[in-house]
């Protein structure tokens, strides 16, 4: 790792909690398939978090990696350099992130260059390597070396294309959000001018229902019957009123002037 120190308290508890995240069967398998992919003499590293970091900080193997996922003649790193100095390191792992973040891996798969060059997040640097295993995968070019198990293949994009006179047919169907208009129609519809209160009454009390002059009357069809109920609706309705208003003057006689003639009387 980098020259620092050890870490105290809550900084070395997030650390701890990192390091945990970290995962050795994955280690052998990401260098094992990082060792068939360049397809050259290199050399296998010890098992362990801290020698994995060391074999991949310098940037090197990462460059060789990024550059064997494209055909001859098309690498994205064409000069790979093995300094020992470490802003030689740090700039080839940045050349890396840049390259895989080209070749479709996602910014938030990416890891940071301290995360590897100061061994900080492990972890993240495998999830980079394996999401760009699956692309590598997923693109099926013949470039990718290994078993292709070793990696989920990403979900691919089905475009559809429809036409100008596919997309007008559609602009006529209602969806099933909308409900169905299957056996719709306007059969015991009314009119929006007379309250629903006053023609429910109107069925009830109409007149020709309860006469014997039309005894069939609640037989017809409900918009003819409520054409002759208008008659009774009306007449009900005033009648009501004139009810209700009779009743509140014999309130007020019983119980405000009947008491005053009383008085006077005495």
């Amino acid at each position: 790792m980098a020259n620092r120190g050890p870490s105290y308290g809550l900084s070395r508890e997030v650390q701890e909690k990192i390091e945990q995240k970290y995962d050795a069967d994955l280690e052998n398998k990401l260098v094992d398939w990082i060792i068939l992919q360049c397809a050259e003499d290199i050399q296998h590293p010890p098992p362990g978090r801290a020698h994995f970091q060391k074999w991949l900080m310098d940037g090197t193997v990462l460059c060789k990696l990024i550059n064997s996922l494209y055909p001859p003649g098309q690498e994205p790193i064409p000069k790979i350099s093995e300094s020992k100095m470490a802003f030689k390191q740090m700039e080839q792992i940045s050349q890396f992130l840049k390259a895989a973040e080209i070749y479709g891996v996602r910014t938030t798969d990416i890891f940071q260059t301290v995360d590897l060059w100061e061994g900080k997040d492990m972890a993240a640097v495998q999830r980079t390597l394996m999401a760009l295993g699956s692309v590598a995968v997923t693109k099926d070019d013949g470039c990718y070396r290994g078993e292709p198990s070793w990696f989920h293949r990403k979900a691919q994009q089905n475009r559809r294309g429809f036409s100008e006179e596919q997309l007008r047919q559609g602009q006529n169907v209602i969806g099933l959000q909308m409900g169905s208009n299957k056996g719709a129609s306007q059969a015991g519809m009314t009119g929006y001018g007379m309250p629903r209160q006053i023609i429910l009454l109107s069925l009830v009390f109409c007149k020709c229902c309860i006469s014997a002059a039309n005894p069939r009357c609640l037989r017809l069809p409900p918009s003819v019957h409520l054409e002759l109920c208008k008659d009774s609706a009306s007449f009900l309705f005033m009648s009501s009123f004139f009810a209700l208003k009779a009743f509140m003057y014999l309130i007020i006689y019983l119980f405000i002037y009947l008491p005053k003639i009383s008085l006077l009387n005495l």
